[in-house]
């Protein structure tokens, strides 16, 4: 029996809203729903597995019909989903009343249900949101019918506000495979067993890595699972490192040729961090235009010489201020606070003086 495990596909939203490859990126995470679709309807899965979170937000009903009629293309897959925290049950919510496809099983109940496919000897089980936030363990004492069939549980969830998951628990259950949704990073809790697929599609800036699915087999009572890695579009994060020596043009340069040897495809979160020269300022706001950038941090510091600004200011409160917090002690030697309170405070007292 072949399965294809997805969660967090998020429909609807509108990543790094304001940037100019925003609406682009919306239209990008329904064709790579589309395409999951169309890998398990070339697969031949048995089972299209939705961990919660379809919809980033209540879904309109002309999205659920462009939904179900994907689903309505699977002639051999069995879809079976639940609704996350993001797309939950709320009153007047268009599940409600929506009519799926005979191949799409949705479980509506807040407490874990379950629907058997006979002809695959599988039972799946699981539960919906009803509120934003379940701050109880609703999974913790969940256990499959030990009647010889195949068991999978579908749960989303997995910190405080959101089901709290005892992994050791849940592991000890008896399902045979625990397709879990909600974090967006792809993590194997237990190999085979028990994992996040992640969102199929970084969804905003956080959102680093590599994202796919889960493609699994259970043959003979064995279950082999494994991440399948999409070959789209990352969040990447670039830290460059600056010395007394680098201007912006020399920055702005490193920044360039790391964007087209990753990829322009990506987006890039960039940190700037290490020792500055005093007199050079980063144009920030040219960064952005170097590719597709979310996100610049300015983590640099000044790269004073302390013992010439002691010497020039020596009768002035710069003089004394790096007297008291240095002292005799040289800069290799001083603790990380008392650099940090060097460097912000002389920073803070040459801007004063200008």
């Amino acid at each position: 029996m072949k399965f294809i495990h997805i969660a967090d596909v998020h429909l609807g939203v509108t990543p790094d809203a304001g940037f100019k490859w925003s609406e682009k990126r919306a239209k990008e995470i329904w064709d790579s729903f589309g395409r999951i679709v169309g890998l398990a309807r070339e697969q031949e899965a048995d089972l299209l597995l939705i961990a919660g979170d379809l919809f980033h937000r209540q879904p309109l009903v002309r999205e659920l019909k462009e939904v179900d009629y994907l689903f309505s293309t699977l002639t051999n897959t069995q879809v079976v989903l639940i609704a996350g925290n993001h797309d939950y049950l709320k009153d007047g919510s268009n599940y409600w009343n929506f009519h799926w496809s005979e191949n799409v099983h949705f479980l509506y109940q807040q407490e874990c249900e379950s629907v058997f496919f006979p002809e695959l000897n599988t039972r799946v089980y699981g539960l919906s949101y009803h509120t934003r936030e379940i701050t109880q363990p609703l999974y913790d004492e969940l256990m499959p019918v030990k009647d010889g069939s195949c068991s999978i549980l579908l749960a989303h969830g997995g910190d405080a506000r959101h089901i709290p998951i005892d992994r050791r628990k849940l592991a000890l259950a008896g399902f045979d495979y625990i397709a879990l949704g909600h974090i967006h990073k792809p993590q194997v809790l237990i190999r085979d067993k028990m994992q996040y697929c992640g969102a199929i599609e970084a969804l905003d800036r956080d959102d680093t890595g590599v994202h796919g699915h889960v493609e699994g087999i259970i043959e003979n009572g064995k279950v082999c699972a494994r991440f399948v890695p999409d070959e789209g579009r990352e969040y990447k994060e670039l830290d460059i490192r600056v010395d007394s020596g680098s201007t912006d043009l020399s920055v702005m340069q490193q920044i360039s040729e790391k964007i087209e040897l990753l990829g322009r495809k990506h987006f890039y979160k960039i940190r700037l961090a290490g020792f500055r020269d005093p007199d050079i300022i980063f144009n920030i706001k040219r960064y952005y235009e170097l590719g597709q950038v979310a996100d610049v941090r300015d983590e640099t510091e000044p790269d004073y010489d302390f013992t010439v600004l002691e010497e020039e200011y020596r009768d002035g409160i710069i003089g004394e201020y790096i007297r008291q917090l240095k002292g005799d002690t040289l800069m290799d030697h001083l603790d990380e606070i008392t650099k940090k309170a060097l460097y912000y405070g002389v920073q803070a007292l040459l801007e004063t003086k200008e």
